[in-house]
């Protein structure tokens, strides 16, 4: 894992500048970066900043490399968010994937993911392609692997691609279910965003054999009826299992939110409707951990789909 392992950074943390004396008036003036090889502070921080700097799965899937730069493009508009919460936050800084190989890149992430929940700190990663998710569920169930953990996805595709010659960033999730269904197990995996042209029938027929809970794009918006039914759809997942782990594929907003990823979208669903259920599932007390992943900065207009980034993890930390 050393050789993946990058420290957090101060020198990434940047922002305006704030009349002395004063408290804290930003991120980039509130954050602390650490080694997680090397971590003596006494004070546990509540919750881990990870970035996860690979795309080599994004470029075995025929998507648009880039994603391994989100990470950093994150801690730069975090950075500059104004401070509204009192919790400590620690940037514990990058895996990096070397040689592009995938695979030894989410094995380091996994031990990272571990090694932060082994210190009651809630990981939040940063992608970095969507085989993120492989490695940091797996990470979740090596430090805690007599509990029930289920997965929410926040995405236009499921993500439930079949390994042929080698993973990628369309496979995480049917490695994760076919992984423990071999141990006897069933995960239990629900799909906020689902776009029917963005998914091929055999998706959909292994979306079905692994009994995938999930609700179209056409249906994800603000409306009080389809949010109440969204929750309603979403009670049995957290009432049966001991944690969740929250993901949130940008490539799942409308690109008018998030143009920077590997496969924009015209349509999606927009920040205000993932709000209202990130806030839904925070009062559930379930969820452990989660991650942003596919930003991809080469194709970023004005970096909004950065900050899209920072402002949801700036959202989740705010309340959770």
């Amino acid at each position: 894992m050393n050789a993946h392992y990058e420290p957090g950074q101060q020198k990434l943390w940047t922002g305006r500048q704030t009349s002395a004396g004063i408290e804290p008036q930003y991120w980039y003036q509130h954050i602390r970066c650490a080694n997680l090889m090397n971590l003596k502070d006494s004070k546990t921080p509540s919750f881990g900043l990870i970035g996860y700097a690979c795309d080599a799965g994004v470029k075995r899937n025929f998507g648009r490399t880039g994603a391994k730069g989100g990470p950093d493009e994150v801690r730069k508009k975090l950075g500059k968010l104004p401070l509204h919460f009192d919790k400590d936050v620690v940037d514990f800084g990058n895996v990096n994937c070397l040689d592009a190989d995938l695979e030894s890149c989410q094995k380091a992430f996994s031990l990272v993911i571990a090694n932060v929940i082994d210190k009651d700190v809630f990981p939040i990663g940063m992608g970095g392609g969507h085989d993120i998710a492989y490695a940091h569920y797996m990470g979740l169930r090596q430090a805690l692997p007599k509990k029930r953990i289920g997965i929410i996805n926040f995405d236009a595709h499921f993500d439930l691609r079949p390994v042929e010659s080698q993973p990628n960033s369309g496979t995480p999730f049917n490695e994760i279910l076919k992984e423990f269904e071999n141990k006897g197990e069933a995960v239990d995996y629900f799909a906020i965003g689902i776009q029917k042209q963005s998914n091929t029938k055999q998706i959909f027929e292994i979306a079905n054999r692994f009994n995938v809970n999930f609700v179209f794009n056409d249906v994800c918006d603000n409306s009080e009826e389809n949010l109440f039914q969204l929750q309603t759809a979403l009670k049995p997942i957290i009432r049966n299992n001991d944690y969740l782990y929250i993901t949130i594929d940008l490539d799942g907003f409308s690109s008018a939110y998030a143009s920077g990823v590997s496969a924009p979208s015209p349509f999606g669903f927009s920040p205000v409707f993932v709000y209202k259920v990130l806030e839904f599932l925070l009062k559930s007390g379930k969820m452990v951990s989660c991650d942003i992943a596919e930003l991809n900065p080469k194709y970023d207009k004005d970096a909004l789909t950065a900050s899209l980034a920072a402002k949801l993890i700036d959202f989740i930390i705010s309340n959770a």
